[in-house]
């Protein structure tokens, strides 16, 4: 299988954007960090735990499995889906899980990969996974294949020159109420959910990804209402 450092999806508006994929060695630092966080939360446990073992020895030691358990597998689920498939280790490295086919990425998916993670680690340090991240198209390891997940780089967003923007004027509806009152006339319910989709995705999208979309959105919705220039 031919391998791509790109990940492409096309939209259901037919427009096509590239990610740039995360290699082993990128997601071998980024896991280097996170194997740091967890190793300090486990010795943190442990010297909480520790004060059990003058009560109940056999409790403290199944207690220390449970947490550790909890801490290797718990750490993963929970920043990947509260940080939207970062870790700590993937956010200092710009990395990110997604959904392979570009779709939001699910609770079970993050599950399903992090819970495969052990066999991936086999033998020893990650083996199994790397070898699987070099084999693949995609540079995915066999959690990812089984979650249907893939590992990309975030690019580096500029900053905008404020002064230029400040400068001009804002395209609003604000001094042309007959405008919005003719859109929400005309514009049907799944339309105008479509716009929202794509305003609440533009940060996914490329630069000139974006422009498309937003030409044809704009073309569509003059085509329904005249706008002044």
């Amino acid at each position: 299988m031919a391998k791509c450092n790109m990940l492409q999806i096309r939209t259901p508006e037919g427009i096509l954007f590239s990610q740039l994929l995360a290699g082993p060695l990128t997601r071998s630092v980024a896991w280097l960090i996170d194997l740091c966080v967890i190793l300090t939360l486990s010795i943190s446990i442990n010297f909480l735990v520790m004060f059990l073992v003058f009560v109940s020895p056999d409790l403290a030691q199944a207690l220390t499995f449970l947490l550790m358990f909890a801490i290797s597998i718990g750490y993963g689920m929970a920043t990947e889906w509260y940080w939207r498939g970062q870790t700590l280790g993937k956010r200092c490295l710009r990395l990110r899980v997604v959904d392979a086919e570009g779709l939001r990425l699910h609770f079970t998916q993050i599950v399903l990969r992090n819970l495969l993670r052990f066999i991936d680690m086999l033998p020893f340090a990650y083996f199994v996974g790397g070898l699987a991240c070099l084999l693949s198209a995609r540079a995915q390891r066999l959690g990812d294949l089984a979650a249907n997940t893939v590992v990309i780089r975030v690019p580096k967003i500029q900053e905008p020159d404020l002064s230029q923007v400040l400068a001009g004027k804002f395209n609003s509806f604000r001094d042309y109420p007959h405008l919005e009152a003719r859109l929400r006339q005309r514009v049907s319910p799944y339309e105008a959910t479509l716009a929202l989709q794509a305003l609440l995705r533009r940060d996914e999208l490329d630069a000139q990804s974006r422009v498309e979309l937003f030409n044809e959105l704009a073309n569509f919705f003059r085509a329904k209402v005249a706008f002044p220039a």
